[in-house]
């Protein structure tokens, strides 16, 4: 069993079997899909198609769950970012 955090709200997963999540795993907090393109291994935002696999079909929807082949769980993914408020990146522009 492994522990990891959503993409979207932070919040820890428990993921018995990080080789086949089902498209119908949703965070407990957010309801956000877990098998989806944002928790994917492959996915790189500036890839071709956003994703490092060449053969994978493209995906319009990278936080909905997918039916694509593959997938594979990012285990070495850091979701922990702070995401700043629009608020505090327009303060931070200022900031002396």
């Amino acid at each position: 069993m492994a522990n990891h955090n959503c993409y979207k709200c932070n919040a820890e997963l428990i993921i018995e079997n990080l080789a086949n999540i089902p498209r119908s795993e949703e965070c407990p907090k957010c309801y956000v899909n877990i098998r989806c393109c944002m928790m994917c291994e492959f996915y790189d935002k500036n890839s071709y198609n956003e994703c490092r696999e060449s053969s994978a079909d493209r995906q319009l929807e990278k936080e909905k769950a997918n039916f694509c082949d593959h997938y594979k769980f990012d285990q070495k993914a850091q979701y922990a970012e702070a995401k700043l408020s629009a608020l505090d990146l327009a303060n931070s522009l200022f900031k002396k």
